[in-house]
């Protein structure tokens, strides 16, 4: 194993106690004191001074949500979901005859307004056609459209 020196061990377990992580550990052993140890040596040296390394606070995952039940479509084929991030209405419309190349089709308005085209190619790609080249929807539009589409395909069986 690794032939420290109590006061380098001591160093160690100090590093530890401050909350080192082992690759700090090992950085340190190497700048410190001229000791060159792998990740793994590293870890076995931790594990023969009985040293626990501090593990890092994780994230608190906000709680999901349930999923607001598909709404139904109506006759034109259109349906509504609130953007509520937005502050606006997200409506999304499906085509009765898609243009040529796509299995399915249909129109977006956004919450900013804007109308774009969305379709889905034969292989599953999925397009968008905006008014302008480089239009980009409103970002807390999104998951609202992914989910209405999402739904939309689902009842269409894609």
């Amino acid at each position: 194993m690794a032939n420290l020196t109590p006061q380098q061990r001591q160093l160690v377990e100090q590093w530890a106690a401050e909350g080192a992580s082992l690759n700090l550990i090992q950085d340190r052993l190497r700048s410190e004191c001229d000791t060159t140890l792998t990740y793994m040596e590293t870890r076995l040296l931790i594990m023969e001074l009985g040293v626990k390394i501090q593990d890092k606070p994780r994230e608190v995952q906000p709680e999901e949500k349930p999923a607001p039940p598909p709404p139904e479509p109506a006759a034109d084929g259109e349906t509504g979901a609130t953007d509520e991030a937005a502050g606006g209405t997200l409506k999304v419309s499906v085509d009765e005859v898609p243009p040529p190349g796509a299995v399915i089709s249909g129109r977006a308005t956004f919450s900013d307004g804007v109308t774009v085209q969305w379709f889905m190619d034969e292989q599953g790609r999925f397009g968008m056609r905006g008014p302008a080249p480089g239009y980009q929807p409103p970002a807390a539009d999104i998951p609202a459209f992914q989910a209405e589409l999402d739904n939309i395909l689902q009842l269409r069986g894609f």
